[in-house]
């Protein structure tokens, strides 16, 4: 049948298929075609749907419009880098001779305490030099000798420019508020505390290879904790409720943010201090200043330590809040109970609440170790997601990687060519359509966020696991039960997708997750759970219908 002015109903016909290899002619055709531009769209927005909607299998929920990103970054310092002025510099070259002297003193202040840490710790600790697991508390004679450790840290504090600090309220007693909780701007808050209230912390396992610092807070009984280890968290919050629920023991002093930030936001809390459902005392730092941010954001350690000693003077104001008790329903404990902790820290500090959390500050900092610019623009409100989606930091980073590899502008936007070439294809019309499905704002660009969401909403849908076994059994090998290049690419141009060789085997290697020159179940539904939206690859063998031109 031929017709030199076909109706647009008249250019594809839909047949009825169980499986892909009676439509490879049909295919071939296409590609014989695939000059014509103008018919491979018509054709390809029959394989989406009338609508255009490449996920139109899935669900008619459309991607979330969500608010878009915060304009706050809670990590950023506030300081120039090396600049600030005329002032700045000239108070730089005149503390120079100063902050030799306060380096002397800090290094003798740190020695000191050493000495008295380690013979504090002699016979009471393992051949490690950590606390034995399940041991009792620091006996009586060993505290007060860490009492010179705790002066040391006073004076470390003072050479670092704290010559007094502004207190307000006071700690409440260890039998009303056994768990301490503060927000984190800086390393200097920890230094405070152990001097104010020699508390039991939790630390990351890292901190404790380092030099003289680990072994100080081993002193404090620390309670380690891998974050990304499920069975460490669990192991860490049993810890602190038996210590917290120990009058013998010092009070547990956690930072439940989880990092540093700058100080003018509150990012999402950790839930650790909160789980044990034991009444808290919040506690608020500020750092007042004018030309120096002493927030410890996107600076180094060296180079936050060089700004403090050449200061005058460093202000930092420190206030004990009222006592937060948990919730009376139990099964709203850790979450309410962190939220009315937070709000009520927020309301103090006369700061904005966020759903940044340390997932967002692990994200920055893997696109500023890339070299990217603007790395800010990179963060997606780790909070949120999570709680929208389930999402977890390391999905996440994951995902990052290969956003990354995408070639991001300056702003930290992929564009739908360098999307797709990641993958080995061109921007089909159908790849088109996928990627509008992420551009809800038509800029022909999409942020790291924008990718996450999507993904993550398209994985939410009702439908996607079963498509995704559909979309493998009637792909597979009969014989094999395997997929292999020769027909994942006869798939592909059931789809109107042409790739070359080289963006075949890109594409190949991408479901083939194992490597072994052949993509299976579990490769196959892999590949789709890391990367959701190529589903709408195989949407005609899914919905059991080919397409076919009529010329």
């Amino acid at each position: 049948m031929a017709s030199t002015s076909p109706s647009p109903t008249s250019l594809s016909t839909p047949l009825l298929s169980g499986s892909v290899a009676p439509a490879r002619a049909a295919a071939n055709g296409h590609a014989n075609n695939h000059r014509h531009g103008h018919d491979d769209n018509d054709a390809a927005a029959s394989v989406c749907g009338d609508g255009g909607d490449p996920f139109a299998f899935l669900s008619e929920d459309r991607p979330p419009r969500d608010r878009g990103p915060s304009p706050a970054d809670p990590f950023r310092n506030g300081t120039p880098a090396w600049g600030g002025g005329v002032y700045a510099w000239a108070r730089t070259l005149l503390l120079l001779p100063v902050a030799a002297l306060r380096l002397a003193f800090f290094g003798l202040a740190i020695a000191i305490g050493y000495a008295a840490t380690w013979v504090a710790l002699r016979g009471w600790a393992d051949v490690q030099g950590r606390p034995r697991e399940g041991a009792g508390p620091m006996p009586a004679w060993r505290r007060r000798l860490m009492w010179i450790t705790r002066i040391s840290a006073r004076c470390i504090l003072f050479s670092f420019g704290y010559h007094w600090i502004r207190k307000k309220g006071r700690p409440a007693p260890r039998e009303l508020a056994p768990i301490v909780v503060s927000n984190h701007i800086s390393y200097i808050e920890p230094i405070f505390f152990f001097y104010e209230l020699f508390p039991t912390i939790v630390s990351s396992e890292s901190h404790d290879a380092l030099p003289f610092v680990g072994t100080i807070i081993r002193a404090m009984q620390v309670i380690y904790v891998d974050r990304f280890s499920p069975a460490s968290r669990k192991a860490a919050v049993n810890e602190i409720k038996r210590k917290a629920a120990c009058n013998s023991f010092p009070r547990v002093l956690l930072f439940p943010e989880g990092t540093t930030t700058n100080g003018r936001f509150l990012i999402s809390f950790q839930h650790g201090a909160f789980i044990p459902g034991y009444p808290v005392q919040p506690v608020v730092v500020r750092y007042p200043h004018v030309h120096f941010d002493q927030s410890w954001g996107n600076i180094s350690l060296l180079k936050l330590m060089f700004k403090m000693f050449t200061q005058f003077h460093n202000f930092m104001e420190v206030e004990y809040l009222s006592v937060v008790y948990p919730p009376e329903i139990k099964q709203e404990n850790a979450l309410h109970f962190s939220e009315n902790t937070n709000y009520a820290m927020a309301r103090a500090l006369n700061v904005l609440p966020t759903s940044y959390s340390y997932g967002d500050s692990m994200i920055m900092a893997r696109a500023v170790e890339a070299g990217k610019a603007n790395c800010s623009n990179y963060m997606v409100e780790m909070a949120w997601v999570k709680d929208m989606y389930g999402v977890n930091t390391a999905e996440a980073m994951e995902l990052l990687e290969h956003f990354l590899a995408m070639n991001p502008d300056s702003d930290g936007c992929v564009k739908a060519q360098d999307f797709w070439a990641h993958f080995g294809l061109d921007c089909s019309p159908l790849c088109k359509k996928i990627f509008h499905y992420f551009d809800y704002n038509i800029k022909d660009s999409i942020t790291f966020r924008q990718f996450l969401v999507g993904c993550a909403h398209l994985k939410k849908q009702p439908l996607f696991q079963g498509a995704c076994e559909t979309a493998f059994e009637k792909c597979r090998d009969p014989e094999t039960s395997d997929i292999s290049r020769g027909q994942l690419a006869d798939i592909l141009r059931l789809s109107m997708l042409l790739p070359s060789d080289d963006g075949m085997l890109k594409l190949f290697n991408t479901f083939d997750v194992d490597g072994d020159e052949k993509i299976s179940r579990d490769d196959f539904i892999r590949c789709l759970e890391r990367f959701p939206f190529l589903i709408a690859l195989f949407a005609a063998p899914i919905n059991g219908e080919v397409y076919i031109e009529i010329v």
